[in-house]
């Protein structure tokens, strides 16, 4: 099932099944956190409420696409209340890549760099045996809900950023019960927007180039992440044609560390089992067009797109002045 919310032409909110182009609104839900909730409250799926809750209105995807009414697939009415984080170092990548990986970790590990030995790490251990937790991964803290960006909203690189890159991943959307027990919704593409050209200059700059906004959805996935998703990432230039693309794949088949693993890590954290709020975690890629010497324009769109979750995830990028503050004495 796949589950998008967006706007009606009226502006009201509502929560729809997304089917081919046909979306059909849900009855009684004007958010996917109210959704989560009335699911965590009565022991149930998202799936068999959503389908107890379908309506006979419907529209286009399209058209809601085109008039700008997408909204991100999960969000919390306070921004400060959704945690958005990702894991690096988590893929394996195509067969060369793979290979070309192996034979970087597979001498003596005290003359590799530090993100070689973070990979060497969940090569060996992100898939432990039986339930107990694997080896922890690479962890970083992107902002809050005021970053993430819809379907079609535009990705804003600060002036100061040395570039705006994508990184196309798959993220898990979480909502915390009133226990404080982690409650995944589903699944959803990412757009997990950096700086590496800052990040490039020295790895301790990894947190500099991480807080940027990011893109997702447009839809959620309900259930379990595929073992295997396929992806193309593409470019496009400010008339619309494609200057760079290339596949991407995802899934545990092509990870280095479990979903359950990655999990663990993250929520093993009091403050991330806060009851009430959402979180939006980002599992890590290993296709980026940077790679590719590309270097991204303002005005350009990034389009990640995966028949497994529905329609691509298209965000333009645009540079945002200022950002600049002269902190004033009291």
């Amino acid at each position: 099932m796949l589950l998008i919310q967006y706007k009606t032409a009226t502006g009201d909110r509502r929560v729809g099944i997304l089917d081919g182009d046909t979306v059909t609104a849900l009855a009684g839900y004007a958010t996917t956190y109210e959704l989560a909730a009335d699911a965590i409250a009565g022991g149930t799926g998202i799936a068999p409420l959503a389908s107890a809750a379908v309506t006979r209105s419907s529209e286009s995807y399209a058209s809601i696409a085109q008039q700008g009414r997408l909204l991100a697939p999960l969000d919390h009415p306070d921004p400060a209340h959704c945690y958005v984080t990702g894991t690096g170092l988590t893929h394996l990548g195509s067969a060369d890549t793979r290979d070309a990986m192996h034979k970087k970790i597979g001498g003596d590990v005290e003359n590799l760099s530090d993100s070689m030995k973070m990979f060497r790490l969940g090569v060996e251990g992100g898939k432990p045996a039986g339930d107990g937790p694997g080896v922890q991964p690479e962890w970083f803290y992107k902002g809050d809900g005021s970053v993430v960006r819809a379907g079609g909203q535009a990705l804003d690189m600060p002036e100061f950023a040395l570039d705006g890159g994508e990184e196309p991943e798959i993220a898990g959307l979480y909502v915390i019960g009133a226990d404080g027990q982690p409650y995944r919704l589903g699944f959803a593409l990412g757009n997990e927007f950096s700086d590496h050209v800052t990040e490039r200059q020295n790895y301790l700059y990894l947190a500099h180039s991480k807080l940027r906004s990011c893109g997702v959805g447009p839809a959620l996935r309900v259930g379990e992440l595929p073992a295997h998703v396929e992806g193309v990432s593409r470019i496009r230039d400010a008339a619309g044609q494609v200057r760079w693309e290339k596949a991407f794949v995802s899934g545990e088949q092509n990870m280095s560390h479990t979903i359950a693993n990655l999990e663990h890590h993250h929520f093993k954290y009091g403050l991330f089992k806060r009851p009430g709020d959402v979180h939006i975690h980002f599992f890590g890629t290993a296709t980026l067009s940077f790679a590719d010497n590309v270097s991204v324009q303002a005005g350009e769109t990034f389009e990640i797109e995966s028949p497994q979750f529905g329609p691509a995830l298209r965000n333009a990028l645009a540079v945002t002045p200022g950002g600049h503050a002269k902190v004033k004495a009291l």
